[in-house]
């Protein structure tokens, strides 16, 4: 009986040391994905900024600046690029919408960005574009990889349609998570005006008849959650000018705007709680369920040859009873 089952332990031990491995390795790359049907916003303001009044061609200053952020993912493209790709692919289509205080537009600019579903490396299909202009990015853009790892990444830059480095700056606590803190500065870049403009017959070929072109820079700032590689928080210190030209009247600048962009309070805590539940998920498939299995296996297999070895053991022989002395007769 302790031999049989000290082998069912021992399948057992077997099974639960082969499922540790098993979930790390296969499951999580397979499981952990970004789902192709994704849609999310983000607010982001930036009060006390600065923004270019049109109809003056002059910067003034304004309570603030509110930018809407939305990604919405495209499953029907995904499969068709699917196909060709060989690996499963997640198609985000974005639009960056800037509005002033009175709730007008300033800039509305679309993306369509193509990635690995697991590792959120890019992919290069047709249809990768910013404001309607084909590109082809190199390095992450708005997520980071599961597992980030305290390193500087490669970072696509939408303004400029360029990747530089985003750098890792240090680990942080931010609203009760571990988060690793990235900063990527994009010095003065002469970038292309944006398609849809705020005032109605002006346009990017208007703008270029005058001479005047437009610079941008920025300093991004990201605070990532790094299980799950989603940052929790993000600022930019953001700002753009228009240059030379007849438009702005012999001025050898304007500024366009500038401001200090930070995410809203109210989607700051929607993200924490999301990325808190998110964590949980991978984590069961990195660290829980593989070093849990591990565990198992291990106390099983000890118990099993404890079993065994008491099953090889001799038994104690039976003891011999004495027997009671016959009386005697006087």
């Amino acid at each position: 009986m302790r031999r049989r089952a000290s082998l069912i332990l021992l399948a057992c031990a077997v099974f639960f040391a082969a499922l540790s491995p098993l979930m790390r390795w296969y499951a999580f790359p397979r499981l952990a994905r970004i789902p192709a049907n994704q849609y999310q916003d983000m607010v982001l303001e930036a009060k006390g900024a600065t923004l270019l009044d049109y109809d003056h061609i002059r910067a003034k200053k304004v309570s603030k600046v509110t930018i809407v952020q939305t990604l919405k993912g495209n499953v029907e493209a995904a499969k068709k690029i699917e196909k060709t790709a060989g690996r499963p692919v997640v198609v985000w289509d974005s639009l960056s919408y800037v509005q002033g205080p009175d709730g007008k537009m300033v800039s509305r600019v679309p993306e369509r960005y193509i990635f690995d579903a697991h590792s959120q490396d890019p992919v290069h299909a047709t249809g990768e574009t910013v404001d309607g202009d084909p590109v082809t990015r190199q390095g992450i853009e708005f997520k980071w990889p599961f597992l980030t790892q305290k390193r500087d990444y490669e970072y696509f830059d939408a303004q400029t349609r360029t990747t530089s480095p985003i750098h890792y700056k240090g680990t942080q606590t931010f609203r009760g998570l571990k988060v690793y803190y990235f900063e990527q500065t994009i010095p003065w870049t002469k970038v292309p005006m944006p398609k849809s403009m705020p005032v109605e017959g002006i346009t990017p070929e208007t703008v270029a008849k005058t001479g005047t072109t437009r610079w941008y820079s920025t300093v991004r700032k990201f605070w990532v959650e790094p299980v799950t590689g989603a940052p929790v928080y993000g600022e930019e210190l953001h700002k753009e000018e228009l240059r030379g030209g007849s438009l702005l009247g012999g001025r050898a600048k304007v500024t366009a705007f500038a401001g200090d962009v930070k995410m809203r309070e109210d989607y700051i805590e929607h993200t924490v709680a999301l990325v808190k539940h998110n964590r949980t998920l991978v984590l069961m498939l990195t660290s829980y369920v593989p070093w849990g299995s591990l565990t198992a296996g291990v106390l099983l297999l000890a118990l099993a040859l404890y079993l065994e070895a008491r099953a090889r053991r001799p038994e104690d022989p039976a003891p011999t009873e004495t027997p009671e002395p016959e009386p005697v007769s006087v």
